[in-house]
């Protein structure tokens, strides 16, 4: 009974901390670091020991595979450079510096234990950075490279500690440690690549969403052991099994498969990331109790910490500082200088730092000293950068992501979708298909793709589209059917299985209304098509530059009709309003005077549209 209370303990500690950070917009990791220091000083709180086997082998494989899924292999190769620089030469760099000043700071100390230290505190922690990137907006491309640092940082770091626990038993030769590094690397890979492959022909043939939620948690754990038992890095089993599976999982499952893997690994993940932040608070007490046995002085090991949680932050800028240099003489480091500072100063770090420091062997010399570090470099880069890293993405006036940008490149990446499904329905159509059925099929097609467009115009005078008005009336339809259903559950005529299949049916229906809900709000800048959505041709490449005075739709003032949103000629000036209008007239006017480029005229949208080749510019 004692640890069934102690586990439920943490899960609602956790989610009352993660919820009151939500309320007040405070960093939930740092708030839940604070929360387990104060509660290891209470008396009846029990001592939760922070296992390395645990965190090793239990929290990080699905932790990491859960990143990896939902991270894209075109973006890792896109920012290749930058994240190898990160994920091992930072790594290495990191290791060496702290080895050095723990060396330097601690009478006696070994300078193999000195590494062991850099390589425990050398991986940042993603999970922290990214929490904040998402709540103050920092741009996308910092947060990929955060992201796929974490996935690659910690199989460094650990065969960097593998290797020097070694050298405290004895001396090991470079070339040992090269070869070592190349063992890990290999090895992992292989097991990643040949665990993904057989994820990929397993999942190809289960149709029960639950049976493929089910596997998709084995599969971390599968390509973790069987790695670090060939003495390859099972972290990068896992990342490269996630890869993989997430690059195939599109063509791979259901939409109810992905659907119900999605929302599992959420909340695992969600558990885990914020469990762990809990635990390293929780261990303080128990560290300073070992600390206090070391024949340093109290003010000693308070300057050692301090001096490793230094050389821990600086070495991280000094890093990324000479990146920066390197990419006025070479293309290695392709990053803004402004997007280097945010890097540099994003190094939080998390669990994997603190049980690796348990993975010490017992007879290190000055353990207790050297876990204690650990734990002051995670607390005091969590205080110090979780809380100025909002500040300083705000003083640089980093562009955060634009939703108009993406609603624009969701409109033209639907829009093409459309295009295809229409095509596929003419040529997979029977004469004996039903007109209406065809019909009806088109009219779906058409509100997606329509729904998509309206959610542009933000800065537009009208108060709600036919696509909201749709969500809205769907919706109290959605809940009168429900009633209806509830009352025929309570009163017992139908029986229960149909009951739940039917509900099925209007939670999907429900969850599609409010995925495509609301519309977007304006950030002051002006929307331009995004490079990697816009394309080219002779009609955008000799557009005209026509302007109009037009207040509204010219053919709607003259018709008395409205319209939803406008687009300007860019050949004649004509206004005329969009396709999710009633009338088309901007559609209408290309089809009568064939001038085949138009941009929007809503306020602060500058994007333009090739009527002939379909294509947004």
């Amino acid at each position: 009974m004692q640890p069934a209370i102690a586990i439920l303990s943490l899960v609602v500690v956790v989610l009352l901390v993660t919820g009151l950070a939500r309320r007040f917009d405070w960093s939930p990791p740092l708030l839940l670091v604070l929360a387990g220091v104060g509660a290891s000083f209470i008396p009846t709180v029990p001592d939760y020991h922070l296992d390395p086997e645990l965190v090793l082998v239990g929290l990080l494989p699905p932790l990491l595979y859960s990143t990896a899924v939902r991270t894209s292999l075109v973006e890792i190769r896109a920012n290749r450079m930058p994240i190898a620089l990160l994920s091992v030469g930072l790594v290495v760099f990191t290791t060496l510096v702290v080895g050095l000043v723990a060396w330097l700071a601690i009478p006696g100390l070994p300078l193999a234990a000195g590494f062991a230290l850099g390589a425990v505190v050398a991986p940042p922690d993603a999970v922290a950075a990214t929490v904040v990137a998402r709540r103050v907006g920092m741009p996308r491309r910092i947060v990929r490279i955060l992201e796929g640092e974490s996935l690659l940082n910690d199989a460094t770091a650990l065969v960097a500690l593998r290797t020097a626990i070694a050298a405290i038993a004895g001396s090991v030769a470079l070339w040992q440690v090269g070869l070592d590094f190349l063992l890990a690397a290999a090895g992992g890979t292989a097991v990643g690549l040949v665990i993904g492959w057989g994820a990929g022909l397993l999942r190809r043939r289960l149709v029960d969403p639950v049976l493929d939620t089910a596997w998709s948690f084995v599969i971390p754990f599968v390509a973790y052991l069987p790695a670090e038992a060939i003495h390859g890095s099972g972290v990068l089993a896992v990342v490269v099994a996630g890869l993989m599976v997430g690059q195939q999982t599109p063509r791979l499952l259901s939409g109810p498969s992905r659907l119900a893997g999605l929302l599992n690994w959420r909340t695992i993940q969600f558990l885990l990331e914020n469990t762990v932040f809990l635990l390293i608070g929780l261990q303080l007490r128990r560290l300073l109790g070992e600390a206090a046995r070391s024949d340093l002085s109290a003010p000693a090991i308070a300057a050692i910490c301090a001096a490793v949680l230094v050389a821990t932050i600086a070495a991280r800028l000094v890093w990324m500082f000479a990146a920066g240099l390197l990419r006025r003489f070479t293309r290695t480091w392709e990053v803004p200088w402004h997007y280097s500072a945010v890097l540099g100063w994003a190094g939080m770090r998390g669990v994997v730092t603190l049980a690796a420091a348990f993975v010490l062997p017992a007879d290190t010399p000055e353990r207790a000293v050297l876990v204690l570090a650990a734990f002051v470099v995670v607390a005091g880069t969590l205080v110090i950068q979780g809380t100025t890293l909002p500040r300083l993405v705000r003083w640089l006036d980093l562009p955060g992501p634009d939703p108009g940008e993406d609603a624009l490149q969701q409109a033209a990446l639907l829009h093409d979708m459309t295009q295809a499904g229409l095509d596929r329905l003419e040529a997979a159509r029977r004469p004996s298909d039903p007109a209406e059925v065809i019909d009806r099929l088109r009219d779906k097609q058409a509100y997606r793709s329509d729904s998509a467009w309206e959610r542009l115009g933000a800065g537009s005078g009208l108060e709600e589209t036919p696509s909201a008005a749709y969500r809205r009336l769907r919706s109290e339809m959605l809940e009168a059917e429900r009633e209806v259903l509830l009352r025929a559950r309570d009163q017992a005529t139908v029986d229960d299985e149909v009951l739940l299949s039917v509900l099925e049916t209007l939670d999907i229906e429900e969850s599609m209304l409010t995925s495509s809900a609301g519309g977007v709000e304006s950030t002051g800048r002006e929307l331009y098509t995004p490079e990697n959505t816009a394309g080219s041709c002779e009609h955008l490449d000799r557009a005209g530059d026509a302007r109009s005075e037009a207040t509204g739709c010219e053919d709607c003032l003259r018709e008395g009709t409205t319209w939803v949103h406008l687009r300007l000629c860019l050949e004649c000036g004509h206004v005329g309003c969009c396709d999710s209008s009633p009338r088309r007239h901007a559609t209408q006017h290309f089809h009568d005077t064939r001038h085949p480029v138009m941009r929007s005229f809503e306020p602060g949208e500058n994007w333009r549209w090739c009527f002939v080749h379909r294509i947004v510019g």
